[in-house]
């Protein structure tokens, strides 16, 4: 039999990224928006794309898409690169100032891709510490940029798993650190819209910080796969260099413009989402068995006093759906929830209540 070739040395251990899609009721386990799109800008866009031709490749540069997308943040066109979700975003950022040699910083618990493609980008992988409340232990972070110089420090703001928000003064001081190594610190906002304050207020032309955003979200276009980033045009010039030419659909590209002009439905649904995350969250601390978390996020962390793995199929077996991190690091026997809509935020929680109790944990 012909010997099969192996992939890299370096990836023979990686396990791929995993979140279970099961045919369940409620689907509260990926952090999607749970409203739909709205009608007129499906109609409108839909329209716009039977006007095209699709015999000729999209514009290279999403010139109008990075355009619009600027002047949401008061910033420059070459200020602004776009990708196809936010994860092509991380991974050009990687492709272009990661690689062999070089090191990037991360601090778990935290968004599993950033160290995940880090390691496809064959870039060495370094945890940082954080407080009991899952806050940047600054002063740790600090010294350690200045011990191991990485290439690449990431934060996730709000942080996911843990819904935690990193205050202005922690990512000014990264900042400073980073710039005295020569690094680059990307600031992941995939849930920023839940926050008031954004990294993009640090952003000038001479600092190595970039931003990333995504569509995926309040948008409700998780499905379409389009992500962002603001950054100095010199980092920007560089990420064009190395993605894929004409990676940005002509439909894509139609859908990230005409989106930002329903900047008002996206703002509604952004408060309606925080006002049922709180009365998520009252919900969920009325159950004695759980902890849980503080989220500037739309998802909320808790942890189950006994076998949260138990608790989490008892609930699939109800067909609701939620993220199971009892495995993970720091975050033993938690479970993470997308704030849904309120008839889905109420299954969610009679399926919880009756989990504990199957268990035997209430």
């Amino acid at each position: 039999m012909t010997e099969r070739i192996s992939p890299r040395d370096d990836l023979r251990a990686l396990e791929g990224y995993h979140s279970p899609q099961l045919d369940v009721v409620v689907r509260l386990n990926t952090n999607e928006s749970p409203f739909a799109p709205p009608k007129d800008f499906v109609e409108e866009w839909t329209r716009s794309i039977a006007e095209e031709s699709y015999n000729r490749y999209p514009d290279r540069a999403a010139t109008e898409l990075r355009t619009a997308i600027g002047k949401v943040f008061s910033q420059d066109r070459e200020r602004v690169f776009a990708a196809n979700g936010s994860n092509e975003v991380l991974q050009t950022i990687l492709l272009t100032y990661g690689g062999t040699g070089r090191s990037c910083l991360v601090f778990e618990p935290t968004y599993a891709l950033h160290s995940h493609i880090a390691r496809i980008a064959g870039t060495t992988v370094t945890d940082g510490a954080r407080t009991e409340d899952f806050l940047i232990d600054i002063e740790s972070a600090v010294q350690q940029i200045s011990d191991s110089r990485p290439a690449v420090t990431f934060v996730c703001s709000p942080n996911n798993p843990t819904g935690t928000i990193e205050p202005l003064s922690t990512i000014y001081a990264l900042l400073a650190a980073v710039a005295e190594v020569g690094g680059l610190l990307v600031v992941d906002e995939a849930y920023g819209d839940f926050n008031d304050s954004s990294a993009i207020s640090l952003l000038a032309e001479a600092t190595p910080l970039v931003v990333v955003r995504t569509y995926s979200k309040v948008w409700s276009l998780a499905g379409l796969r389009l992500g962002y980033c603001i950054a100095p045009e010199w980092i920007i010039s560089e990420l064009d260099k190395v993605v894929l030419p004409y990676h940005l659909s002509i439909e894509k590209q139609l859908a990230g413009v005409l989106a930002l002009s329903y900047a008002a439905e996206m703002e509604a649904r952004v408060h309606a989402l925080i006002e049922e995350r709180e009365r998520l969250t009252k919900d969920l601390r009325k159950l004695g068995a759980i902890t849980v978390f503080p989220s500037g996020a739309n998802f909320i962390l808790f942890r189950v006093a006994g076998n949260a793995g138990a608790v989490w199929q008892a609930m699939v077996r109800q067909g609701v759906l939620i993220r199971d991190f009892s495995r993970w690091d720091r975050v033993e026997e938690c479970l993470r929830v997308t704030v849904g809509t309120r008839a889905e935020n109420d299954a969610m929680l009679s399926a919880l209540r009756t989990a504990l109790e199957e268990i035997g944990i209430a």
